[in-house]
């Protein structure tokens, strides 16, 4: 993990409550304090690079959004292949698509950034789930909404169709599940819904589950 801050005290404060936790290890400090859970040591991966199914994850503190920190979540996803939690105060209506759009997939309250509350950020992140407040989910909900109902009055092709199983996988995403708690409500094994979801991803070119929640809202399947 890679924690990029605004300030040192913010930075350092953030290191404190991850050092602490046995399920994260800290090493490094040219490019950023870097952390790897389930036990992946520094050498074993480079950042971004994926071992028994966890990935480097890039925590980036800001107290709002701005154009420096909207390019540092590009780079961190799309350039260098990392994971990311986002931790702000602020986030406006506009930038929130922007930011699950540009494959952030944990967004967590900087007021509720707790060590336990941080630690399962990472976590989530580290396994390619989602973790966001449920009152940003629904505001990404009747974002999403909005610009469905814009979309159908405009010409344009048909979606991607999405099987039944996607569909009812990425509706208990929405609802907040893990993949343990959708696998038991849908009689799935664990390793199915990671399957399903890694396939829908992959073939509608998504960052992470996250974004095909907004996929899904904004096409009308959910």
């Amino acid at each position: 993990m890679v924690i990029h801050a605004s300030d040192p005290i913010t930075r350092a404060g953030a290191v404190s409550q991850l050092r602490q936790r046995p399920e994260v290890e800290l090493v490094g400090e040219t490019r950023g304090l870097e952390a790897r859970t389930n036990g992946t040591r520094a050498g074993e991966a480079r950042p971004g690079e994926a071992r028994g199914g966890v990935r480097t994850v890039a925590v980036v503190l800001a107290d709002r959004l701005d154009e420096t920190t909207m390019l540092r979540l590009r780079r961190l996803v799309r350039t260098d292949g990392l994971n990311a939690v986002l931790v702000t105060g602020v986030i406006r209506e506009a930038e929130l698509l922007q930011v699950i759009e540009c494959g952030v997939g944990a967004i967590l309250w900087r007021h509720e950034a707790t060590d336990q509350r941080l630690l399962q950020a990472v976590v989530a992140a580290a396994r390619g789930e989602g973790d966001l407040p449920s009152d940003l989910l629904g505001r990404l909900i009747n974002q999403v909404g909005r610009l469905q109902r814009n979309a159908a009055q405009q010409p344009g092709g048909s979606p991607a169709g999405l099987a039944p199983r996607e569909i009812d996988i990425l509706r208990l995403v929405s609802e907040g599940m893990d993949t343990r708690e959708i696998a038991g409500k849908l009689s799935y094994s664990e390793r199915t819904v990671k399957n399903v979801l890694h396939g829908l991803t992959t073939r509608l070119q998504l960052r992470n589950r996250a974004h095909a929640v907004a996929y899904a809202l904004r096409e009308g399947y959910i």
